[in-house]
């Protein structure tokens, strides 16, 4: 990790652990009760930077790499083990080897699929989640229309057999990622970011391995993770922690239904509310997601 990323995290300590069969990278700081900050495609732990340091005044902030993100292993493995399942798997065991055994988590984008599954697959672990920015998986892929395929056509692009995504990628990852980035922003432009954050996400993006780990998180997405879903759906079973929704205004979320309708099948006491941002609320608007994510995480 470069001297430059860790000035993103003043006061954090970054530590390698064991979780099963990979080793996740992790920001760790703060002090108060256990909360998991769980990040999405195609960035990794550092998308919580701006957030974190008001974060850690009030919890104890353990911030992973996603298997296959970051700087955490991306293991040449079947696209199963890159299912949520598996990820929740992955930070568990990691919340646990610190000793938190029950703990709250706030995840964006795919970290938001591993903290509902979570939640799902684990409820004696968590007490309060928060998902920014996504509906659930099954409800993307079973309501996709022409004009939502339009807006997230890469997950049917990244779900591709390898190594078609993989080679199209790797032909220019730089120009990839700053594309995707900005076009899921309110603004369609990169000014929101920290040009330190951004060359952190740049330089994972360039590693092929990384590319590949990404691309089985989608294939995984398309196949696995919607048949998760789908079992949940026909055995009734719903989240019984509580539960937050954000999503950002002019974000992806809102494109596929009402965010908090569609919620509340999965789980009937979720609140939420729309923050002013694209898809990367804790980086376009950081004030607006700690507003809505603090009193939320405070409750009793």
């Amino acid at each position: 990790m470069s001297a430059a990323e860790a000035d993103l995290f003043p006061g954090f300590d970054a530590r390698m652990i064991e979780a099963g069969d990979v080793r996740l990278f992790c920001r760790l700081g703060g002090s108060g009760p256990a909360l998991l900050l769980l990040h999405g495609f195609p960035q990794s732990h550092v998308m919580w930077h701006r957030i974190a340091p008001e974060l850690a005044r009030h919890f104890t902030l353990v911030i992973p790499d996603l298997r296959g993100y970051g700087a955490s292993d991306a293991p040449e493995a079947d696209a199963s083990l890159y299912s949520k399942r598996q990820m929740a798997q992955d930070v568990l065991h990691v919340m646990r080897s610190l000793g938190h055994e029950r703990f709250m988590v706030c995840g964006h984008d795919r970290g938001a699929r591993v903290t509902y599954r979570l939640a799902l697959d684990h409820p004696e672990a968590v007490n309060r989640a928060a998902v920014l920015d996504i509906l659930p998986t099954h409800d993307y892929w079973a309501g996709m229309d022409r004009q939502f395929a339009l807006k997230v056509y890469h997950w049917a692009f990244l779900a591709q057999p390898a190594p078609l995504p993989e080679t199209l990628i790797g032909g220019s990852p730089d120009y990839y990622i700053d594309h995707t980035i900005a076009s899921w922003t309110a603004s369609k432009t990169l000014a929101a970011f920290d040009p330190v954050a951004l060359d952190c996400y740049r330089l994972a993006f360039r590693q092929p391995a990384r590319i590949h780990a990404m691309c089985q998180d989608y294939r995984a997405g398309a196949t696995t993770d919607f048949e998760h879903d789908g079992a949940d759906i026909a055995a009734g079973r719903q989240i019984t922690c509580p539960l937050l929704v954000l999503w950002g205004t002019s974000g992806i979320a809102p494109g596929a239904g009402t965010p908090l309708d569609v919620w509340r099948r999965w789980a009937p006491q979720a609140e939420g509310e729309g923050v002013t941002a694209g898809h990367f609320l804790a980086e376009e608007n950081p004030d607006g997601t700690l507003a809505a994510v603090l009193p939320f995480l405070h409750k009793e």
